[in-house]
């Protein structure tokens, strides 16, 4: 398991409180400032030969662009929402939630490209017949690097709490790190050249985490209940998915890092 939670940051989840949640909605969300960030070459020394005269502040800086185009922030929000919602049973109240679009539609959630990412006001979910909230916050994420070992990141906390007094039913506290778990070298130079790596190596790091979610979110000891009559399961929503986002030009040739050492 690739998930580290201090215990004090872990509030279970009760199967008497998740039974009285009729229509829950999920927001996913990333903190102002919290990445991607490129924490590689100024952190640690190994890279001083390869990069030869490009400054390690500069190289962290043109990887960090590599990183936002390899998995952009709503991407990251979205494949974390996503992945912890198929992993849920389908009963209620997990059948019946709000639709994805509503909830970004209200809250305007495709804008988590912008910076400030402002908190979201949650009592415009209520119209929806929303009564409670699971929400998903990622405090930072992206690459670094320690005696010549690369990897991924992604820190910060999940939690449910009810529209109504908001109270707390759940909380988890995360990090997943590549290097704390002993994962193998991710190459930042080979990164900078295929973004889409960084992709395929958070999104390892997304899928621990969220399944960890999923089981917290189903607590033992409850029977199956179906839905309310004319519910659906709102399954995920895909305005913004890969592949529909604006594309990217190619960065200019002085904005590369060098290229990595042939396998």
């Amino acid at each position: 398991m690739l998930l580290a939670a201090a215990a004090c940051a872990h509030r279970p989840l009760a199967a008497s409180d998740l039974d009285r949640v009729r229509r829950p909605a999920f927001i996913s969300r990333i903190d102002e400032g919290a990445g991607p960030k490129a924490r590689v070459f100024r952190e640690d020394g190994s890279y001083s030969g390869k990069l030869k005269r490009l400054e390690p502040k500069e190289a962290d800086r043109r990887l960090q662009v590599k990183l936002s185009k390899g998995m952009t922030r709503f991407e990251v929000s979205e494949t974390l929402r996503a992945t912890v919602f198929a992993g849920l049973p389908q009963e209620h109240p997990w059948n019946n939630v709000v639709e994805a679009a509503e909830v970004a539609r209200e809250l305007q959630s495709f804008l988590v490209e912008e910076v400030p990412a402002n908190p979201p006001d949650y009592e415009l979910l209520r119209p929806l017949g929303a009564d409670a909230v699971v929400e998903f916050v990622i405090e930072d994420y992206g690459m670094r690097s320690t005696g010549g070992r690369a990897g991924t990141f992604i820190e910060g906390y999940g939690r449910m709490f009810t529209l109504a007094g908001r109270g707390e039913l759940w909380r988890r506290s995360f990090r997943a790190d590549q290097i704390d778990s002993g994962s193998p070298h991710v190459d930042p130079f080979r990164v900078g050249k295929e973004p889409a790596q960084f992709r395929l190596e958070l999104t390892s790091l997304i899928d621990g985490v969220a399944a960890q979610f999923s089981k917290d979110l189903n607590p033992p000891g409850r029977s199956p209940r179906l839905a309310p009559e004319g519910a659906e399961r709102a399954g995920p929503d895909d305005s913004n998915r890969t592949g529909k986002e604006t594309p990217v030009k190619p960065p200019a040739k002085d904005d590369e890092l060098p290229d990595p050492d042939p396998i």
